[in-house]
């Protein structure tokens, strides 16, 4: 489904109340360590071209302790220059430097002028842009970049949150009172957002700090993903055990529901004070380990 991005005159407008089994071939899924990601996170990451857009304009950002997922907009040439652009300006401009707040949003800064002074000297290029949801490993917390409607969700105490707020049409209609989140689920200018990185030569870009806790769970996505489940399957889904099982169901489940948009998902698991528990191990079995250490 393609996205529209609407100058900020144009967004207040319309938002006037009056105004009107298998993972498929094509799918890149691997599990990763981690660049430079503290030993007791692990990360796995899934993206897919779905099952309606000829091309996957979505990139994930995999770089020294952080992770995000760029969804472009702007036509195939736009959207993949703009998504792939962010995705290699981070890595330029975060590589080797450790968590820090006003380094991550200066960098998100910087390279959004990059984008849009390259659109105004390529026509085929104008009206790119990109969304941008990234995490930041900290060593006592989680620092969120957040620009357009790519999302971050925390599930703790098997409770799963949303953690960034959308910059979309709807997202603001709902916070004004106008829509509820069912309506706006299924509102005709849900995939219209109010804010993307290259689409002005100044950006906004909102900043969260969380405190990491151990057992969190955090999940960056597109809204290829979060837009085909509703609220309920989604934290059943990511809730599941094995991270690898999760990101599997996950994007399956994407593409049972009719795939409508590129898929692109990371999660990150926060082992932090109970080791480095092997893959798939469940908390019976490490608590047996512990057990036999002591022994």
């Amino acid at each position: 489904m393609r996205k529209f991005h609407l100058k900020n005159a144009a967004a207040q407008r319309m938002q006037d109340p009056g105004s009107g089994p298998q993972i498929p071939d094509s799918s890149i899924a691997e599990e990763q360590s981690g660049r430079g990601f503290p030993e007791e996170i692990r990360l796995v990451w899934r993206t897919d071209v779905g099952r309606v857009r000829k091309s996957n304009q979505d990139a994930v950002i995999l770089g020294d302790g952080f992770a995000g997922v760029a969804d472009g907009m702007g036509g195939h040439n736009g959207g993949e220059t703009a998504s792939s652009g962010l995705r290699d300006g981070l890595l330029r401009e975060l590589k080797g430097k450790n968590p820090d707040p006003a380094l991550l949003e200066n960098a998100v800064r910087k390279i959004n002028l990059e984008l849009w002074e390259q659109q105004e000297h390529n026509a085929a290029l104008t009206g790119m842009g990109t969304t941008l949801t990234v995490l930041w490993a900290a060593e006592n917390e989680m620092i969120i970049a957040q620009v357009g409607d790519s999302r971050a969700y925390l599930l703790r105490g098997g409770e799963l949150r949303q953690i960034t707020a959308d910059h979309s049409l709807v997202a603001d209609m709902v916070r004004r009172g106008v829509l509820t989140e069912e309506q706006a689920a299924c509102h005709p200018m849900r995939n219209y957002i109010t804010r993307a990185v290259g689409t002005d030569d100044t950006i906004e870009v909102d900043m969260y700090c969380e405190t990491r806790e151990p057992g969190d769970r955090w999940l960056i996505c597109s809204d290829g993903l979060y837009g085909q489940m509703g609220r309920a399957m989604l934290q059943e889904l990511v809730s599941l055990e094995n991270e690898n099982t999760a990101a599997d169901r996950l994007l399956q489940t994407a593409l049972d529901q009719g795939g409508k948009d590129n898929i692109s998902l990371i999660l990150l698991t926060d082992l932090t004070g109970k080791g480095s528990m092997p893959e798939g191990a469940s908390s019976e079995e490490e608590k047996q380990s512990e057990e036999e250490a002591e022994a």
